[in-house]
């Protein structure tokens, strides 16, 4: 009896681990099984196969757009909040690339996870080291110290306004002045903007990178 895939019905031969059309591992079972029962004779090593990662062609995609996208993605970029889906989308595209150089061209989820991991790291790393040399420039370079000065005392305002809202006194409202307006305070809050936006990059890469498995992997209409 002819072997077919499950998934695309295209012909397999007895060695096939994965359909040579579609990818999907092949679970196939040998009847001189001990048990008798007849257990899988390749799914196992199919799907080992599947979540093992090539990672010198991986790197190479995921570096080839994790940089420009960490790029797009620094606290001065223009795409604002919209930064964090393109990282998403660099993700998901690292793991098409990935995939193209691989045969058969499979991933499961947890690999393209693994893959938009490295991609949120780069990319993270990278919007980290923009942001950090925007800043310096801004104020040593152009000598623009005195606007981001300003703009800091604005958004300080802005929260005292939201606090005073919320009842908080006078008197814990101008401590917290005197924290945030001394240089400690504004490189820590400074520092910290620069972390939980390397740690939403991070999160949205791998994000991407499992998604971009779960829908790349989908099945394959038969060819007619």
């Amino acid at each position: 009896m002819e072997q077919t895939c499950s998934r695309c019905h295209q012909p397999l031969t007895e060695e096939d681990r994965f359909c040579p059309s579609c990818g999907l591992p092949q679970l196939v079972y040998s009847a001189d099984s001990s048990s008798g029962a007849g257990q899988p004779d390749r799914w196992g090593e199919a799907v080992r196969d599947a979540g093992a990662i090539q990672w010198k062609p991986a790197l190479r995609a995921a570096l080839s757009l994790a940089i420009p996208a960490g790029l797009f993605c620094s606290m001065f970029s223009p795409l604002g909040i919209f930064g964090l889906i393109f990282m998403m989308g660099a993700g998901a595209w690292v793991v098409a690339l990935y995939m193209r150089s691989q045969r058969p061209a499979w991933i499961t989820v947890s690999a393209g996870a693994r893959i938009g991991l490295v991609t949120g790291i780069v990319g993270a790393w990278t919007a980290a080291a923009m942001t950090g040399l925007s800043l310096y420039a801004e104020r040593f370079w152009f000598h623009q110290g005195g606007a981001f000065d300003d703009q800091w005392r604005a958004s300080l305002s802005r929260a005292n306004q939201f606090w005073t809202s919320a009842g908080i006194d006078a008197q814990t409202i101008a401590t917290l002045d005197a924290k945030f307006l001394s240089p400690e305070g504004r490189a820590a809050s400074v520092l910290t903007t620069i972390v939980l936006l390397m740690a939403a990059l991070l999160v949205m890469g791998v994000a991407g990178g499992a998604l971009g498995a779960r829908f790349l992997a989908r099945p394959r209409r038969p060819e007619s």
